[in-house]
């Protein structure tokens, strides 16, 4: 099939579901370059979707999943074997102590599906909290409390979304007299806003550490301690999403030990699988019991499949051998200072923001008027994949474009560097243009 019937096939018979496709037929993927048809290579600066922390096709995990499609991959979900249960156990040991029971779904989406319904069920109450350029799903539930995109057309979504404002620091008009983001006061107003929106059956909060599809917005430190103190207060239980966030990728294994926070239900996926589908809910014995004893129903194809836990225990012992989450820190400060060095240096490049090996760039017209700049930011995404540079960027009402970056956490120097020069030269060759 030559290359114009290929894309033709594709515009007669796919659903199209999250703007345009990239513009390459890619035909394979290794370490932290994926490579077109062509055999041109493209630097992967997104980790496919912010999932492959390995890098593609890393030899351990290609070994684990020939072995377990040959031997043991997919059960009835009723039934149970040994990579399942020493999942559940690995993940209690990496995580805080009252973290200690875990279910395995598929997707992140799902994932938060299912801490949604738990806590309702735990707390007999209904209403979700989420800030307000989140990202947690597609499913009925998850996509009920996201709310940086795909809430037009749909339709009334579930009864009970509130929501709380995301701490952007870069444009939130709270502010100390020195010109600092005063989140405290901002976190109080969302709270006494919340308060009076409220019918009374407060159920819980979900929140991602860092808000990537929100643009890169990372949670001051001891934002999540207040969160979660203003939510035990409530009677609420606080859910976190560490989706992007879990597995090494900020400079800790989990995002939370940064800010000493131990939530009610932690869930992860993307990072876990290391760009295959798997993901988990993790809870506390006590909310689990609770759970069960009220009938607690989450039944789903693929739940508890004993390849997609093979494959998760595989990543846990990479990132935990290889010292990973340390490597997101040396690395992440080398990628935050090279950010740093085109803010000073262009002025376009209004803001640089997010920790370890999850960073973003907020593009502005300029940075005394903080315009949005959304022509730049599509021109910049596609000069960079010209150049061979895979970048992602976020372009939110209000917002001109935050681009995203969250490479392997195995990338090597050199491909580290290589990336931020390519996404200079695509800085510079779109503001030509």
């Amino acid at each position: 099939m030559d290359e114009d019937t290929f894309w033709r096939d594709a515009e007669a018979h796919l659903i199209r579901y999250g703007g345009g496709f990239t513009p390459r037929i890619i035909e394979r993927a290794a370490g932290s370059f994926v490579y077109d048809e062509q055999g041109r290579a493209i630097l992967d600066f997104t980790s496919g979707q912010m999932s492959a922390v390995l890098g593609h096709s890393h030899p351990e995990v290609v070994r684990t999943v020939t072995e377990s499609i040959s031997t043991l991959d997919h059960l009835y979900s009723g039934m149970l074997s040994r990579p399942v249960v020493e999942l559940a156990k690995r993940l209690a040991t990496s995580l805080p102590s009252q973290l200690s029971r875990m279910q395995l779904l598929s997707t992140g989406g799902e994932a938060n599906e299912a801490a949604i319904k738990m806590a309702k069920l735990a707390t007999g109450r209904y209403e979700v909290v989420a800030l307000d350029r989140s990202w947690h799903g597609m499913t009925t539930g998850a996509a009920g409390a996201t709310f940086s995109a795909g809430r037009h057309g749909y339709g009334p979504p579930p009864v009970g979304n509130l929501t709380l404002p995301a701490p952007d620091a870069y444009r939130s008009p709270f502010r100390h007299a020195n010109g600092s983001h005063d989140w405290e006061t901002e976190l109080a107003y969302g709270f006494a806003t919340l308060d009076r929106q409220s019918s009374g059956s407060l159920a819980a909060c979900l929140v991602e550490p860092i808000l990537s599809s929100g643009g890169i917005l990372e949670l001051p430190e001891g934002y999540l301690a207040r969160l979660h103190e203003e939510c035990r207060q409530r009677g609420m239980l606080l859910i976190v999403d560490e989706a992007q966030t879990g597995l090494g990728r900020t400079g800790t294994m989990y995002a939370i030990e940064r800010d000493g926070v131990v939530p009610d239900i932690i869930t992860l996926s993307k990072t876990l699988g290391a760009g295959l589908p798997v993901a988990v809910v993790v809870t506390s014995a006590e909310i689990e019991e609770i759970c069960h004893e009220r009938g607690h129903l989450f039944f789903t194809t693929h739940s508890s499949d004993p390849l997609p836990a093979a494959v998760a225990l595989t990543v846990l012992d990479v990132v935990e051998r290889e010292g990973l989450a340390h490597r997101a820190t040396v690395l992440g400060k080398q990628l935050g200072d090279r950010l740093l060095d085109l803010r000073e240096r262009y002025d376009v490049v209004g803001d640089v923001r997010g920790r370890g090996l999850l960073q973003g760039v907020e593009l502005v017209t300029d940075k005394a008027s903080k315009t949005p700049a959304d022509a730049l930011g599509r021109a910049v995404t596609a000069a960079a994949l010209e150049l061979g540079l895979h970048i992602n960027i976020v372009q939110l009402p209000g917002l001109g474009g935050v681009i995203r970056m969250a490479p392997p956490l195995t990338i090597s120097e050199t491909d580290l560097h290589r990336g931020i020069d390519l996404l200079e030269q695509a800085i510079a060759e779109a503001l030509k243009g």
